[in-house]
């Protein structure tokens, strides 16, 4: 008799990482995919792809797949299964669900799909760093800037699964225009923001890499620039920790990484800001997952039972496209 299992798939700006999980956990390699500047209905394709090679793993392994479980960049609109990913062009306004359930259906597969950011502190809950809260944030840092949040066991997801989209947290004292596209927080302390500062004071092209190595000879640019956005990070964990009160705020995405180093400066910089009880009561600590946290939630997902979107009215699907128009025209 075949023992079951799921299918995880994250998908990143750059890359789409899969799996096949157990309730125990991976139980295959992860498989890797470049995007390689694909687009559209190019990226879905190179999903399904991806998505065939692991059921041909779990059939040449006496493995049923009962369901896949997919978690992306962006909003996942799950009235309507469709996806908003910023980072992938084409993808303004895309029916993923329908896609891959048209793909999955002749196969007797299932399909989950989820935010990023949602699946990474469900990964974390489920096999990582959060297991036994019920109240816990991730706080994933990259590309772009999200949070995960977990209130009462329950993802918090806002009226249209917007919740979590904390790139746009309002640190300054003041608004500027180039804030229109990615926030006032992802502008200074996401990674390619960190960079771009970081070019700015070097006089030339920086990576978040070759600061973090600047920052390690001692190079006093390189220290402003996380200086600066240790500030940034600390500000921002204060206000989640004085609206949410959570057990944990768990860091991840590729920046933490080597800014896992600073999670004390970090810590000391919100117990500035923060509401004293609370911020005495929460832990700050690294993503057991790592790079591979977004391919956990996306595990979770495969694994455990979810509710698929319903079809929402057109009125809604109206609105909806509505919003993305507005938004693409700033």
């Amino acid at each position: 008799m075949k023992s079951t299992i799921g299918i995880g798939i994250d998908l990143g700006g750059t890359k789409i990482a899969g799996a096949a999980f157990d309730p125990n956990g991976m139980v295959s390699t992860k498989e890797v995919v470049y995007l390689e500047g694909k687009t559209g209905q190019q990226v879905a394709k190179k999903i399904k792809e991806l998505i065939q090679h692991l059921l041909d793993w779990a059939g040449d392994h006496q493995r049923q797949v009962l369901r896949v479980g997919a978690t992306v960049p962006g909003i996942y609109y799950a009235k309507s299964g469709k996806v908003w990913a910023p980072n992938i062009p084409g993808w303004d306004n895309y029916p993923l669900y329908e896609e891959l359930a048209d793909f999955l259906q002749d196969k007797g597969i299932d399909l989950a799909i989820d935010s990023d950011r949602a699946g990474y502190i469900l990964g974390e809950v489920w096999k990582g760093a959060a297991q036994g809260c019920r109240d816990a944030i991730f706080l994933a840092v990259g590309t772009g800037i999200g949070a995960g949040i977990l209130i009462d066991n329950r993802v918090l997801r806002g009226t249209q699964d917007i919740a979590g989209a904390i790139g746009w947290m309002a640190l300054t004292d003041s608004y500027q225009a180039k804030y229109d596209r990615c926030g006032c927080f992802e502008y200074h302390a996401s990674g390619p923001g960190m960079a771009g500062l970081a070019s700015h004071s070097f006089g030339r092209q920086m990576t978040t890499k070759e600061l973090f190595d600047a920052y390690q000879t001692g190079d006093e640019r390189a220290k402003e620039v996380i200086h600066q956005a240790i500030q940034m990070w600390g500000k921002a964990t204060a206000n989640l920790v004085s609206l949410f009160n959570p057990e944990k705020i768990i860091f991840g995405g590729g920046v933490f990484g080597p800014a896992v180093a600073f999670l004390e400066d970090i810590f000391q910089e919100a117990k500035k800001w923060a509401q004293p009880i609370s911020i005495d009561l929460v832990s700050f600590e690294a993503s057991k997952f790592g790079s591979e946290a977004g391919l956990y939630g996306a595990g979770y997902l495969s694994i455990k039972q979810p509710q698929k979107p319903q079809k929402p009215q057109k009125q809604q699907q109206q609105q909806q496209q509505q919003q993305h128009d507005n938004f693409l025209q700033l």
